[in-house]
């Protein structure tokens, strides 16, 4: 009765199976001495194994651990590859092909989606060498009616694979970038191009974690192409709700969620639009501060929550905080109480390269609209040390940077720890306030930008 209900503890496993991955390839007339075993990721590919030719073309490729879902492909060292597919099936593959078409001449046992993968790769091709061979026969009039009709087949083939295996994975790859249904005729203006927002990855498997391993056209381009340039110029309000539904979509998926959190994320620590600050601060708020980033350390975490809390603070709108510093003169001055309409507050050094092209391009513009808009400056030495102080006047005598208006303040002595409060972790920094509500007006601004915004005051 004990080995009864041993047996019977142990059947779930049985049936299960052990995890990890068995892949043998054999390649007729093959003298390859190594092939990789790669997948692909986002905008990349990765290895993730090897193996020896047995003398006679044959690769075995095993290992411990799963391989998760996605296209995966065998190369060697010279850039030649074939793909193939692991989607929920026990990877114990056997696959056989020759050296003079790996593609073409495949053929597998112990896998539907690669026999499916396979036979519409061989249908396609089979249409382009059609293709080819009349290109070279046909006038160039002949030839595009013909072309027209033979790419109909092709669309045709697709079609038909996705309507006969709408579960496999090829068919949910070749539906992931097709484009959302029109718009209904009763919409228009910006409601039409709401709605192709808000369906725009309708047909993308967000909740499938194979579509994170796919070639960069099919998921990578497909989410650039969306935010980058769908999304370009929309302000945060707009933007915010839309990546949220995007990544709440991802979340049955944790390969998904976690690089489009990550990715979504690092997009708008980088961005150089000023008001795209608020959508990294919501990012950090809603899956770091919360624990939703499951795979960063709590360091990590802690790193984005303590710099989004500063980024907060400094959004575009948000009231400056208090600066009192000194002049070269030691005359002391107050951000909150300079003589003016506008302040631009920079942080920079004569140190920093980029401070050296920028500051005085900037300073010229400055110059320029000072008097009109009653507009002074807030420049900060952000290297107070006593070599770079005697760097820092030269620069500004060798520039003619003393006009009335332009404030020169050393960072060394301040009511508060300036870089701290004001996140000064790389320079120029430059932003420029109201003065009458001591509000962030822009930031993150070059001289062009600086002059775009005077015009418009």
């Amino acid at each position: 009765m004990k080995r009864l209900l041993v047996l019977l503890m142990l059947l779930p496993m049985a049936v299960m199976g052990k995890p990890g991955y068995k892949i043998s390839l054999q390649i007729d007339g093959n003298s390859d001495t190594m092939l990789i075993l790669g997948y692909y990721y986002a905008q990349h590919t990765y290895v993730c194994d090897t193996a020896y030719n047995n003398g006679h073309g044959k690769y075995l490729f095993q290992g411990s651990r799963d391989l998760l879902p996605g296209l995966y492909f065998f190369t060697n060292n010279r850039g030649r590859y074939v793909d193939f597919v692991v989607y929920h099936e026990k990877v114990d593959f056997k696959f056989r092909t020759d050296e003079r078409d790996w593609m073409r001449n495949m053929t597998v046992k112990g896998s539907k989606q690669n026999a499916l993968f396979y036979n519409f790769h061989r249908a396609s091709d089979a249409i382009y060498d059609d293709l080819e061979q009349h290109r070279r026969e046909l006038d160039s009039a002949a030839f595009a009616t013909y072309r027209r009709e033979r790419l109909k087949s092709l669309d045709t083939l697709r079609l038909s694979t996705i309507a006969d295996n709408p579960d496999a994975m090829l068919s949910r790859m070749m539906l992931a970038t097709k484009d959302p249904a029109a718009p209904p005729d009763t919409l228009e203006g910006n409601d039409r191009y709401f709605y192709f927002m808000h369906h725009f990855l309708d047909n993308m498997p967000l909740d499938d974690d194979f579509i994170v391993r796919t070639p960069k056209a099919v998921f990578y381009q497909r989410i650039m192409e969306y935010t980058d340039q769908h999304m370009r110029g929309l302000p945060p309000a707009m933007i915010i709700p839309l990546i949220d539904t995007m990544i709440d979509r991802a979340e049955p998926a944790p390969e998904v969620y976690k690089w489009l959190v990550h990715t979504m994320t690092e997009k708008y620590l980088q961005s150089n639009v000023m008001v795209y600050d608020e959508v990294y601060v919501h990012l950090v708020q809603r899956y770091y501060a919360t624990g939703k980033a499951f795979w960063s350390s709590p360091s990590v975490i802690d790193e984005q929550v303590e710099r989004a809390t500063k980024w907060e603070r400094l959004l575009v709108g948000r009231e400056a905080p208090e600066l009192i510093l000194f002049d070269t003169t030691h005359r002391a001055w107050s951000l909150h109480h300079m003589p003016s309409r506008y302040t631009l507050l920079l942080f920079w050094s004569p140190t920093c390269g980029h401070c050296r092209d920028i500051i005085p391009a900037v300073y010229d513009v400055f110059e320029r609209v000072a008097d009109s808009l009653n507009m002074s400056a807030f420049a900060i030495l952000t290297e107070p040390d006593e070599h770079t102080v005697v760097k820092w006047k030269k620069f500004l005598a060798d520039h003619g940077m003393t006009s009335r208006r332009w404030v020169n303040l050393n960072g060394g002595e301040a009511n508060v720890d300036w870089r701290e409060v004001y996140d000064v972790q790389t320079t120029p920094q430059i932003y420029l306030i109201d003065n009458e509500t001591h509000k962030f007006l822009a930031k993150k601004l070059s001289a062009e930008l600086l002059e775009q915004i005077c015009k418009q005051l």
